[in-house]
C-alpha cells in the first residue's frame, strides 16, 4: 500500500484554478471573507471539495480585502479574535449547509506570519477557534509561536511550504525578496522531497531541519497547476499518493 502525503492548498481566492487543483489534493484552506470570499464563493469551494473527498479547513486572515490580507492591521487582540471567529462559523454555517465537516483553521498572510512570531496574535487565533466549540486541527509551523500557544488546546498539523523560500529560522522569505516563491515544478519537487525524506530545507544559510505533516502549494502563484501535477507524479514513483 503506497503512504499518503497531506498536500493542501489555499483556495477559494478568485484564481479560477480550483477545479483543476482540488483532484490532487488532500485538504484545503477556504477563504471565508477576510482577504477574499463571500458565500458564493465559500460554498462553490466546499462542493467542490465534497465532490472530491478533499478535506475542508477555514482560511481566515486579518479583515483587509484591499490588501489580501498581505498586509499586517493594527488591531486589539479581542478585535481579531472577534473577526478570526466570525470568519471560521460563515464557513462553518456552510460547511453544514452542505453536510461537511470543518476539518481545520489555517491563518492567511500576514495573520498567518504574525502569529509565528506574536503572543497576542496567536492567542487571538487559538481563543477564537476555542470559541467556536468545534476542536478542528490547527495548521501552522512547527514550533511557532501559534503553535506553542495551542499544542495543548488544540490538534496541532505542522506544516511547511512546497512554494516558498525559508529563512535560516525557518520563517518564510519575504515576498519582496529575491527566491521567496518557488516557481519551478522541478524545484518544488526537491524542496517537497526533501521534507518527506529527509526533514530538512535549503534555507538561506544551508540546510535546517523542518518538522511537517501537511506541505502547502498556494493557488495563487503562477503555474501551480503544472507544479502539483508535477509533483504528483514524481510522488508516484516513490511509492507516495496524495490523501
Amino acid at each position: 500500500m503506497k503512504q499518503t502525503i497531506n498536500i493542501n492548498a489555499d483556495l477559494g481566492e478568485g484564481t479560477g484554478n480550483d477545479a483543476a487543483l482540488m483532484p490532487m489534493l488532500a485538504s484545503c484552506s477556504i477563504a471565508c471573507g477576510g482577504h477574499y470570499g463571500d458565500e458564493d464563493t465559500m460554498r462553490t469551494s466546499v462542493q467542490l471539495a465534497k465532490k472530491y473527498g478533499v478535506k475542508v479547513g477555514a482560511h481566515p486572515s486579518f479583515p483587509d480585502l484591499e490588501n489580501f490580507g498581505r498586509k499586517k492591521l493594527t488591531m486589539t487582540k479581542k478585535e481579531l479574535q472577534k473577526s478570526v471567529y466570525e470568519q471560521i462559523m460563515k464557513l462553518v454555517v456552510i460547511c453544514n449547509q452542505e453536510g461537511v465537516e470543518l476539518h481545520h483553521v489555517k491563518p492567511h498572510g500576514a495573520l498567518y506570519n504574525c502569529a509565528a512570531i506574536d503572543a497576542p496574535t496567536a492567542d487571538a487565533i487559538v481563543e477564537a477557534i476555542l470559541e467556536t466549540k468545534l476542536r478542528p486541527k490547527l495548521y501552522t509551523q512547527h514550533d511557532s509561536v501559534l503553535y506553542q500557544k495551542s499544542k495543548n488546546l488544540l490538534p496541532i498539523v505542522p506544516e511547511a511550504f512546497i512554494d516558498r523560500g525559508y529563512t535560516s529560522d525557518l520563517k518564510l522569505k519575504p515576498r519582496s525578496e529575491a527566491g521567496a516563491l518557488i516557481t519551478s515544478p522541478e524545484m518544488a519537487w526537491e524542496q517537497l522531497r526533501g521534507f518527506i525524506l529527509d526533514q530538512k530545507v535549503n534555507t538561506t544559510e544551508g540546510f535546517k531541519t523542518i518538522m511537517a505533516e501537511t506541505y502547502c502549494i498556494h493557488s495563487d502563484h503562477k503555474g501551480s497547476i503544472a507544479m502539483l501535477t508535477f509533483v504528483k507524479k514524481k510522488l508516484s514513483e516513490y511509492n507516495l499518493q496524495i490523501g
